[in-house]
C-alpha cells in the first residue's frame, strides 16, 4: 500500500505546537488535487480550507467577460481559504489548482472552533494572512510597474520555492491566464529566458537550469515576497 502523505509537509501545519498537532492530526483529510481544479469559486460559500503539500493553488481574479490575472500563489507554504477565518464566507476571487499535487483540508467550521480557541493559532493564520496580504500587494505593484520578462522569472521563482523539483509543468496558455497576459507575450519571453540559458521550456514544461541567473533578472518583488514570509513564518515541525 502506498503511504499517506505526510500533512507536516505544509509548512503552517508543521508549525503547531505539540498539542495542536495532537488534535489536527485527526480532522484533516487527504486530498489529490488535480492540475485545473476549482476549489472554489467567486462568490461561493467555502466548506473547506485546503492545505497543499505537493500542490500549487492560484488566487485569480476573474472579470465579467472571463479575462483573468493571478493575485497570489499558495502552496506547502500556506492555506487556501483565508477569508473563512477571517469573518467572510466568501471571497471575489477564485481558487484553482496550477500544479498537480496532494494536500489536506479541513472543515470550515472546524478551522473556526480551532481559531476561536488556541491563541498560538490565531496569531499564526494571521501572520500567514499578513505574509499573503503582502504578496497581492506586491504582484498589483509588479503587474503595473515592471516587465513581462520580470514578472515571469518571479513567477518562476515563487512556483520554485512551493515545489520539490526545478521541473513546473506549465503551459504558455497557462501561464498568460495567470499574469492576466497575451499568450504571444509569454511566449516571447519564456524565448528570451532559453536563449539566456536560465530555462528549458517544451510541450508544456519548463525546467529551470539556473535559479541564481533567475532571481538577478527578476524585480525586487520576489525579495520582498520572500523576506515577509521568511520573517512572519519560520519553519518548526511539530513534534
Amino acid at each position: 500500500m502506498t503511504p499517506l502523505p505526510d500533512p507536516r509537509g505544509n509548512h503552517l501545519l508543521a508549525a503547531l505546537p505539540a498539542d495542536e498537532w495532537a488534535r489536527w492530526s485527526t480532522i484533516l483529510e487527504p486530498v489529490d488535487m488535480p492540475l485545473g481544479e476549482v476549489l472554489y469559486e467567486s462568490g461561493v460559500a467555502m466548506t473547506h480550507v485546503y492545505f497543499p503539500t505537493t500542490s500549487i493553488v492560484s488566487l485569480l481574479y476573474v472579470m465579467e467577460d472571463g479575462a483573468s490575472a493571478e493575485i497570489a500563489v499558495v502552496g506547502n507554504e500556506g492555506i487556501v481559504g483565508v477569508s473563512l477565518f477571517m469573518g467572510g464566507e466568501t471571497t471575489p476571487s477564485r481558487a484553482v489548482v496550477q500544479s498537480a499535487g496532494l494536500g489536506f483540508r479541513m472543515r470550515g467550521q472546524l478551522l473556526k472552533a480551532e481559531f476561536s480557541r488556541s491563541a498560538s493559532v490565531l496569531h499564526l493564520l494571521l501572520r500567514y494572512t499578513q505574509a499573503l496580504i503582502t504578496q497581492m500587494a506586491q504582484t498589483a505593484v509588479c503587474n503595473r510597474h515592471h516587465s513581462l520578462d520580470q514578472q515571469l522569472c518571479r513567477w518562476l521563482l515563487l512556483s520554485l520555492d512551493r515545489l520539490k523539483t526545478p521541473e513546473l509543468a506549465m503551459t504558455q496558455e497557462l501561464i498568460a491566464n495567470m499574469l492576466g497576459v497575451r499568450r504571444e507575450g509569454v511566449t516571447a519571453a519564456a524565448t528570451s529566458l532559453q536563449r539566456a540559458g536560465l530555462i528549458q521550456y517544451r510541450r508544456g514544461h519548463i525546467t529551470v537550469l539556473d535559479r541564481a541567473g533567475l532571481e538577478h533578472r527578476t524585480c525586487e518583488c520576489y525579495a520582498v515576497v520572500k523576506k515577509e514570509y521568511d520573517r512572519l513564518l519560520p519553519v518548526r515541525t511539530a513534534v
